[in-house]
């Protein structure tokens, strides 16, 4: 046995509005990630372009591990993922890091195989190249 039901046009405008709302919010959504994944493919699985991997962004202070790193990085001397400048303070730009031995806000291993970016170091202009 089925039910027909009557909304009206008072009924109707709020269904129209509850889906649309429904809708712009999935659809916001739904470009955010197109264009997440849009620029972590631009950057083929590299640094992305906000300064980021992995959802975590690549300054500040820094800790080098042997075990358990945030990130796998290598060193290189052409054609780096990011350009990094070393400070003692202030560490709040892209590639600005600052080593410490405690409280890092991330973590990084040296390798020199299957890296996740590379890096350079370099005096000046640091950041995404």
């Amino acid at each position: 046995m089925q039910r027909k039901v009557d909304l009206g046009f008072r009924g109707a405008l709020v269904l129209l509005f509850v889906l649309g709302s429904g809708l712009a919010v999935l659809a916001h959504s739904s470009a955010e990630n197109v264009i997440s994944r849009f620029d972590s493919a631009l950057t083929m699985g590299k640094v992305g372009r906000s300064c980021t991997f992995k959802g975590k962004r690549l300054w500040g202070k820094v800790q080098v591990v042997t075990s358990f790193p945030d990130f796998r990085v290598k060193v290189t001397n052409s054609f780096p993922d990011l350009k990094v400048k070393r400070v003692t303070s202030f560490a709040d730009k892209c590639g600005l890091w600052h080593y410490v031995t405690s409280f890092p806000d991330f973590k990084i291993q040296f390798v020199t195989s299957f890296p996740d970016f590379t890096i350079q170091y370099v005096t000046s202009f640091p950041g995404v190249p």
